[in-house]
């Protein structure tokens, strides 16, 4: 694919982003192997040292695709095996960045953990540098563990349950992803007891994806959509009997956009730069984040560039990046050519896409079928029943 000149970059490159998410690899070691995982080399010990940080968030904090907030979300490993001591100077490298630069740029900062390692000295971390914390559980301890265990291959509940009640005796809100398996399908009633049992108000489901190293899925089988189905409906309605004291992120983003928006779903995965994924090593890729430690036939690597040395605005020199975009965007084109669900939907993920048809270019998959097409079927069935248009 020929390049760009500069004129048709800089046009091109105010229709990209802006960056809404830096998904950030403090190190790649997890202390738990979980079987639905899709990272390769999760026990590497790989850390991001503080000489990276410095041009990495320069970087970043110059880019014209960089305009008024993000969220830097660390990820791509299991966080808090990192020392805390590194993420301290973390925090005060980047706001140094940000005062020299004079950047009026409102950084915020999440976390994603298995909460095993959670101390009362994370917490106190979390609470002075406000961080959005996210812990993945998947239910019961008899669904847990099933799938989310230790590389000796214990069970990681009880221990997962220490960390989410340290958060809870330290008042920090927090959300819980939990990842449906075939095991889960059949207890929607004892996953919905245990989160409320244990007070837990936020909630996140992934399926269980084909996805990088993770080549297949217990959902991978002809007799089970309606299965699935029946999980998400008993799930609605026991959501509905406690009315917002347990919120689901695919109940409350379908409502939303069926109830409010007035226009179509901007799906982030499939917009460039909206989210940008980094390495240990400061190598950085777009779209999906599941991309970025990936290797393929067709493309290689998904890497666009260094942040230690590159600008984001680099990567439109590379005729990977262009191929990349023709294919997504040819992909999102199919999806709302021939799918009714599109305006909710936006395209889908361009990781589900590529790792369960071998190609960008295409429509419907597994992941969307599963966690948002009978999501919206249950939902907006809901809705109309509720509003008194179906009996």
């Amino acid at each position: 694919m020929s390049q760009l000149d500069s004129s048709q970059k800089e046009f091109n490159l105010l229709k990209f982003g802006p960056v809404r998410l830096v998904v950030l690899q403090g190190g790649s070691f997890c202390n738990l192997d979980c079987d639905y995982c899709y990272l390769p080399d999760r026990q590497t010990k790989n850390r991001l040292v503080r000489s990276r940080i410095v041009p990495i968030f320069e970087n970043l904090l110059t880019s014209s695709l960089v305009r008024d907030s993000f969220t830097v979300c660390w990820h791509l490993g299991e966080p808090l095996a990192v020392p805390m001591s590194f993420y301290v100077e973390a925090m005060e490298i980047i706001n140094g960045i940000k005062t020299r630069l004079q950047k009026e740029i409102s950084i915020n900062y999440s976390v994603q953990t298995n909460g095993v390692l959670l101390t009362q000295a994370w917490c106190d971390f979390f609470q002075k540098y406000n961080f959005n914390v996210g812990v993945s559980i998947d239910g019961p301890a008899f669904i847990h563990d099933v799938h989310r265990k230790t590389p000796s291959g214990l069970g990681t509940h009880a221990a997962t349950m220490r960390g989410i009640k340290l958060l809870q005796n330290n008042h920090l809100d927090f959300y819980i992803i939990a990842v449906l398996t075939e095991t889960s399908l059949d207890y929607p009633e004892e996953i919905f007891q245990f989160f409320r049992d244990n007070g837990i108000k936020r909630v996140g489901f992934n399926i269980e994806e084909i996805e990088g190293v993770n080549r297949t899925s217990s959902l991978q089988k002809d007799d089970i959509s309606a299965r699935i189905r029946a999980f998400w409906q008993r799930f609605w309605e026991l959501t509905a009997s406690v009315k917002g004291e347990l919120q689901v992120r695919e109940f409350e983003d379908v409502s939303e956009l069926i109830l409010k928006s007035s226009g179509r779903l901007k799906n982030q995965m499939s917009r460039p730069f909206a989210i940008v994924s980094v390495d240990y090593q400061g190598n950085f890729s777009t779209y999906s984040p599941e991309l970025l430690t990936m290797k393929s036939d067709h493309y290689g690597d998904f890497i666009l560039g260094n942040l230690v040395n590159d600008s984001l605005e680099s990567a439109c020199d590379h005729p990977k990046f262009w191929k990349l975009l023709q294919d997504i965007t040819a992909g999102c084109s199919l999806c709302e050519d021939n799918c009714s669900y599109f305006s909710l939907c936006g395209g889908g993920a361009p990781s589900n896409k590529y790792w369960e048809n071998d190609t960008f270019v295409c429509s419907e998959t597994m992941a969307c079928r599963y966690n948002k097409q009978l999501v919206v079927d249950v939902v907006l069935d809901g809705i109309e029943r509720r509003l008194g248009l179906k009996n």
